[in-house]
């Protein structure tokens, strides 16, 4: 009930907030018909103007409305894109230093354009971050002529770029840039000796796209430069070979909690107890007797062998609680983890604590040396280090209380320009995961067979190749898209929404690409595709094959299981419904799946059997 009112106070509030914008929206748009009649030349020389004005003591809120008119009618020239009202509250609310909630395919990369232009005139730098490299470079090339036609500079960093051209990227006005380049380069700065070796001129003002992601969920991710420490890597491979011979029970928390109820010794005739949900062992007293034995040494815990219960604990984590094509994929001879929230690989980051190693060893690869730490930092110090501090992303108000506890940023979720119209089903339950794969296959089936475009979200590798070989036995086409094909990722989600195209994706699936029904229109390659008809009244740019789509309920999103974080879940619906679009989504649970069994899921399939509820 106390959650119920508060959500209506909440509401109350965000409604307040924006009917308070309303007349700086009613002066920006005062501006449009004057700024159109400006040749480009006098649009370019507003940026003079503006400069001059907070030279003369003005303040950013002061120029505010003159200058989102004028990168609307810049973006309108340059890139044929025009700010919508609901556009222009997001960018009233970043440049404030709030946390945007805009809808997938609201146009969150165009609303950063306003308040990364209007702060850039400061002189400072604005930073605008993304998740990844390819949207880095890909939004810096997309909304980067708004900003060059009114005469500022735009850069972005790479992955692979060398100091000398970080600097030059970060000396721009605008500058795109990924959470993990941005920490190790403020890491490395901090490093060198000499002050003209930095690449960042200072932590002024950014703008945080897919916010969530980067300030909940990898918040207190420590991103770390190392060193090599001298360290023998034989250890792992002896506890490797000497974890198969040990007993180990992997137990829940609802089986551990009705143990102590029972007084039953559950760690009795087991060497180790690996908890799944708090992801953490225990060797038992028989587990220490028989390691001492394997090992040929008289005490565990003497200091000159000590070391030993923490490597065969994390060579049984190793073995237990991380999985090939899950937590990780062996690629060139080497163990690159997968992130559990975005399905992306990464690269160069290591697990901690030998972790990396235990699992290099079960692997049967080469063991990398342990590196000692040189610098530190968490992206939660790191973002808060900055004068003035925004967000976007689709997915933000179940977290709004933590953004404001932590960051004190406040969220304000933004109206969509048109109603949204997508129908989210009601959860399907099934026993086990047997039933609901079946299910999914014969819903998948059914969806294809009438042309329904159908985007299936797994959650990892190894699920999402199963189901891709369960779709193969039935005869029905389908792209794959995982972290091992993340090479295809745009051009596989610019073609989900096309007629009779089934596309089986992990987490990657859930951000940074919109999926235009009927495809994505190629202007230049395929015109002939592109709906001409002069009595269609769609404002975007679209293939002729939308309205088919649209006819037959718009992309179907299949959720294959429930996440623990609900906006992941969130962020994959969202990817259906865009721009007033129609659309459906629908999650399939079963009480096998990892979530449902950690949560007591076991004893729910218990009683089902026990009532002779059949299969299905």
């Amino acid at each position: 009930m106390l959650k119920y009112i508060l959500s209506k106070l909440f509401g109350s509030q965000n409604e307040r907030y924006l009917k308070s914008l309303n007349p700086i929206i009613e002066e920006i748009n005062s501006y449009e018909e004057e700024f159109s009649k400006l040749t480009d030349e006098q649009l370019k020389q507003k940026t003079f103007e503006f400069k001059e004005h907070l030279a003369n003591g003005e303040t950013l809120d002061d120029i505010l409305p003159e200058a989102f008119a004028c990168v609307r009618e810049a973006s309108k020239r340059t890139i044929k894109l025009r700010h919508f009202d609901v556009q222009l509250i997001g960018g009233i609310v970043l440049h404030q230093g709030k946390i945007a909630e805009m809808k997938t395919g609201e146009g969150k990369t165009l609303v950063a354009t306003l308040a990364a232009y209007l702060n850039a005139l400061e002189g400072k730098g604005v930073h605008i971050v993304t998740v990844n490299d390819y949207l880095a470079k890909r939004d810096r090339f997309w909304m980067g002529p708004i900003y060059e036609f009114l005469g500022l500079t735009v850069g972005y960093v790479q992955h692979d770029m060398e100091p000398d051209e970080r600097r030059k990227m970060y000396a721009c006005d605008i500058t795109y840039v990924t959470n993990n380049e941005l920490g190790f380069d403020y890491l490395r700065d901090n490093m060198v000796l000499r002050k003209e070796d930095k690449v960042l001129r200072g932590l002024n003002y950014a703008i945080v796209d897919e916010v969530d992601s980067i300030l909940i969920d990898e918040a207190r991710t420590p991103l770390i430069i190392s060193g090599s420490a001298e360290e023998s890597t034989e250890k792992y491979y002896i506890a490797n070979r000497i974890v198969p011979r040990l007993r180990i029970k992997k137990i829940t928390e609802e089986e551990e909690t009705e143990a102590k109820y029972k007084g039953i010794d559950i760690k009795k005739g087991y060497d180790a107890i690996v908890d799944e949900k708090n992801h953490t062992v225990e060797l038992t007293d028989e587990g220490i007797k028989k390691c001492e034995h394997l090992l040929g040494i008289k005490n565990l815990y003497d200091d000159l062998t000590s070391d030993w219960v923490h490597i065969i604990s994390q060579s049984i984590r190793a073995h237990y609680l991380f999985h090939r094509d899950v937590h990780y994929v062996v690629k060139d001879a080497e163990v690159v983890i997968i992130d559990e929230f975005t399905g992306r690989l990464m690269p160069g980051r290591r697990w901690s604590d030998g972790l990396h190693q235990s699992i290099e060893a079960k692997e049967n690869l080469p063991i990398k040396e342990e590196n000692q730490t040189l610098a530190t930092i968490t992206f939660q110090n790191l973002f808060r280090m900055y004068k003035k501090l925004a967000g976007m992303t689709g997915t933000a108000i179940t977290s709004a209380e933590e953004f404001w506890g932590v960051y004190k940023l406040d969220v304000v979720v933004i109206p969509t320009n048109k109603p949204m119209i997508r129908i989210d089903h009601s959860d399907v339950i099934y026993r086990t995961e047997k039933e609901k794969w079946a299910a999914i296959v014969a819903d998948i089936e059914q969806r294809y067979r009438k042309g329904q475009p159908v985007l299936v979200g797994t959650r990892s590798i190894e699920k999402n190749e199963f189901l891709s070989s369960l779709l193969r036995r039935k005869g029905i086409p389908h792209q794959v898209l995982n972290a091992k094909h993340h090479e295809r990722e745009a051009q596989i989600i610019a073609q989900a929404g096309k007629l009779k195209t089934v596309t089986v994706a992990t987490n990657m699936a859930g951000r940074g690409v919109d999926i235009i029904l009927g495809g994505k229109p190629d202007p230049e390659n395929a015109p002939h595709l592109i709906c001409k008809d002069p009595n269609c009244n769609v404002e975007f740019m679209h293939n002729k094959e939308y309205h088919d789509v649209v006819k037959l309920g718009g992309l179907y999103v299949l959720g294959t299981e429930r996440h623990e974080a609900r906006r992941i879940d969130d962020q994959l619906r969202g990817r259906s419904g865009r721009q007033g679009d129609p659309g459906e989504s629908r999650f399939y649970v079963s009480l096998e799946d990892e979530l449902m069994r950690l949560f007591g899921g076991v004893r729910m399939s218990d009683i089902m059997l026990k009532l002779g509820m059949k299969e299905g």
